[in-house]
């Protein structure tokens, strides 16, 4: 290959600019490509998801790739995103003999071996849960009546369950026409479901799975149920309905999409006409996108899907998963983008404690960290287009929505774990619309006015958080007043080690009973105004007087750090 022309390639690599690679590459003629030509045309199309025609091109030169670990890797690269795991796990092995110890090779060969377990493990509950079908002679189909009297009370009644998902009953023509749409036949149990309630949210959104998921490791959860139809976003063949999930999101073209779940968009629930083609009798299962789109078998057809579903009560974590979220956004490490962005930031003091108090408060009224459309995730979405506007002035807009992702969405342990693109893009399209953010030249930026309302909001921010209590952290409550949280586990572990023959952990609690000693004799005068309400794993102070909480933080604190002291106090906590 030409070394100006490869040169070329690898800049263009490292800017991402793969389908430049793709379409340079194609002007050559295929007679007159070489092994490098034709390698780095399949690393670009693997790069942009288009893997079999990545493994196309590597195939065609298979006869001088034997010795070359690259070439391995690429192929394994490709069949394992396949999902042709056994394929994928030979080409790794090999590249891992030719180099040994390469850290992609050794975690891509771990991920195709695991891939290759699960995909063995799946195939077994799925023969086992048709020969169970078999033996219970169910397999001709059950009683519909039946099964219509069974979802008689299946379904949540709510104003957002009928704006969103509820359209008006499907007739025999509309039927037709969305599965003329589809290309797929409609199981009779769903088109009966739909004819009583066209599409919903069910009182009970959990299914048990036996394999860990992106989600839960026992159990995947659904938002609402497609309705048949048109009408509605998340209908079948809605704006946002199954051929939208396929074509855009890029879900296997195996079936329909039936289910949305609370990922917004990262995995979802389809009926499966692999093994029954597409007039017969599909099965329904769980594909993840987040786990390279893998598939878990869920039930042998529609029915046994809707009769297992079962209460989110039954899988109740909401308080453990506040509490690792809260410890999330307090401690856990900055994706490299959002890293990149603080320390690039000015105008604003320590704006990392202002980011992980404005989280810290988002976690404490929702229950979770995520982004949605309410007052403090706006104040979100305004603070990450500052940072990266600032440090990168000529974003553009598809520029700005596609590193979004790699701020807070995803790319370190401090992170949501998804997001919905369209509160990102309406947001902006909002902003844009109040003349808050302008666009010149192609690139975005706020106005000065808009700059200089949220570089006082976050002030603002500052202010409480220049109040050093950490590990304590103070949070701002809706009603003005604070609370003032801490993480129990680590800090101070000593004191409370010092009775652990009288069952103290130094967990929520057992630190509640040390805070009410020490409001008690060193802070009288906050008795009755300082209130606690701590968990397992947090302790909580709170007041609607903001002022009293800090000056208890900013005391408590002080007190924590006089060993003397702390262990004084402490020896007269009660054991709750």
């Amino acid at each position: 290959m030409d070394e100006e022309l490869l040169a070329q390639l690898k800049r263009w690599h490292e800017e991402n600019e793969y389908q430049q690679i793709v379409d340079r590459i194609q002007e050559i003629p295929p007679d007159e490509r070489d092994y490098e030509t034709i390698s780095q045309l399949a690393r670009a199309y693997n790069n942009l998801e288009h893997y079999g025609e990545a493994l196309e091109q590597l195939l065609s030169i298979a006869g001088d790739g034997g010795n070359d670990p690259l070439w391995h890797f690429r192929i394994g690269y490709s069949y394992y995103y396949l999902k042709q795991y056994q394929q994928a796990i030979h080409a790794f092995e090999r590249a891992d003999e030719l180099e040994p110890g390469d850290g992609d090779t050794v975690m891509l060969l771990k991920w195709s071996r695991s891939g290759a377990h699960r995909e063995k493990r799946e195939q077994a509950r799925r023969a086992a849960a048709l020969r169970a079908s078999t033996a219970q002679g169910d397999a001709g189909g059950r009683d519909l009546g039946a099964f219509i009297e069974y979802c008689s009370d299946f379904w949540e009644d709510s104003d957002y369950a009928r704006k969103e998902y509820v359209s008006a009953p499907p007739d025999d023509d509309l039927i037709a026409s969305v599965e003329q749409e589809l290309g797929y036949k409609l199981p009779s149990s769903y088109i009966a479901m739909m004819k009583q309630q066209n599409g919903g949210i069910p009182r009970n959104t959990c299914f048990p799975v036996e394999e860990s998921t992106s989600w839960a490791e026992d159990h995947i959860a659904i938002s609402g149920i497609a309705g048949i139809g048109r009408d509605k976003s998340y209908a079948l063949c809605g704006d946002l309905g199954s051929p939208f999930m396929i074509e855009e999101w890029g879900y296997p073209d195996i079936g329909v999409v039936i289910g949305d779940c609370p990922s917004a968009g990262h995995d979802v629930v389809m009926l499966d006409y692999r093994y029954c083609g597409p007039e017969g009798e599909p099965e329904v299962i769980h594909v993840d996108q987040e786990n390279n789109y893998e598939i878990t078998f869920l039930a042998k057809d529609y029915e046994a899907f809707i009769r297992g579903l079962v209460s989110e009560e039954v899988y109740d974590t909401s308080e453990e998963d506040k509490q690792d979220d809260l410890r999330k956004v307090a401690t856990g490490e900055f994706s490299p983008l959002l890293q990149e962005l603080c320390d690039k930031a000015a105008g604003v003091n320590n704006i990392e404690g202002i980011i992980r108090s404005i989280c810290t408060a988002i976690v404490e009224e929702k229950g979770h960290f995520s982004l949605h459309a309410d007052e403090r995730s706006t104040l979100m979405y305004d603070l990450e287009f500052w940072l990266y506007t600032s440090a990168y002035p000529q974003t553009s807009r598809d520029q700005y929505l596609e590193d979004y992702s790699k701020i807070i969405a995803f790319g370190g342990e401090f992170s949501t774990g998804g997001y919905a693109s369209g509160f990102i893009s309406d947001w902006l399209d909002e902003r844009l619309r109040q003349g808050m953010i302008v666009e010149s030249e192609g690139a975005l930026r706020f106005t000065d006015i808009a700059e200089e309302q949220l570089l006082e909001k976050l002030r603002e921010a500052e202010a409480t958080e220049a109040v050093d209590v950490k590990p304590f952290i103070i949070v701002e409550q809706d009603n003005g007043g604070k609370s003032v949280i801490l993480n129990a586990g680590s800090y101070k572990a000593e004191v409370f080690a010092a009775r652990e023959e009288e069952g103290f952990e130094g967990n929520g609690y057992d630190w509640g009973s040390l805070a009410a000693v020490f409001l008690e004799e060193q802070m009288p005068e906050l008795a009755g105004i300082i209130r606690f309400d701590p968990e397992a794993g947090m302790f909580c102070a709170y007041s609607s007087d903001g002022a009293a909480v800090v000056a208890f933080a900013s005391a408590f604190k002080r007190a924590c750090e006089d060993d003397v002291l702390i262990r004084d106090l402490f020896s007269r906590a009660e054991l709750d």
